[in-house]
């Protein structure tokens, strides 16, 4: 049976992060740093802009611009945060994996990150790029496809064809030893 190739790059990429035993404590609190920030209480949200980076546990994410929703909770003294969108040179960070896009979503309550357009992925030295990345933070999956941001044809970093690319390191072997004289 032959798989698409969106397929079979989901799949080679999450088998390294799926053998992970330590997951995303997203019960973290989110420290963030920012040029500057706008709170909108009655819009439960606050608004980072320049140089934003914001790090939960052992992942962090950067981006030029990030608003943060949160739910009018207060925990420990802190707004309880519910979802992060990050546009403009995002960047997810994570020990074995580096995403980039133009945009991205994490969910708090689904501990799913969604990262969109022109997305790159990086985990343990083998490279994808593609329109979508989904990253499960529970399970370590991550699912990329050529999908394109509002439903346009083709997403730079895509081919322009809706296709996922990217090339897969092969591991090194040892060289074949001479044959022994006899």
């Amino acid at each position: 049976m032959k798989r698409p190739p969106f397929l079979l790059a989901a799949l080679l990429l999450a088998a390294p992060a799926a053998a992970q035993t330590n997951r995303h404590d997203s019960n973290a609190p989110i420290d963030f740093a920012a040029d500057h920030i706008e709170v909108q209480d009655k819009a439960n949200r606050a608004i980072l802009t320049g140089g934003v980076a914001v790090r939960q546990a052992e992942m962090t994410v950067t981006a030029d611009r990030m608003t943060l929703a949160y739910t009018g909770r207060i925990v420990d003294g802190s707004p309880q945060v519910s979802r992060l969108d990050a546009a403009g040179n995002v960047v997810v960070t994570r020990p074995d994996q580096v995403g980039r896009s133009q945009f991205a979503v994490y969910d708090l309550n689904k501990r799913v990150v969604t990262m969109v357009g022109n997305v790159r992925l990086v985990q343990n030295g083998n490279t994808s790029n593609g329109g979508r990345l989904t990253l499960n933070l529970d399970s370590g999956r991550a699912v990329l496809d050529g999908s394109s941001v509002g439903g346009g044809t083709g997403v730079s970093g895509t081919n322009g064809s809706g296709r996922v690319t990217g090339r897969f390191s092969v591991p090194k072997r040892d060289e074949p030893s001479a044959p022994t004289p006899q």
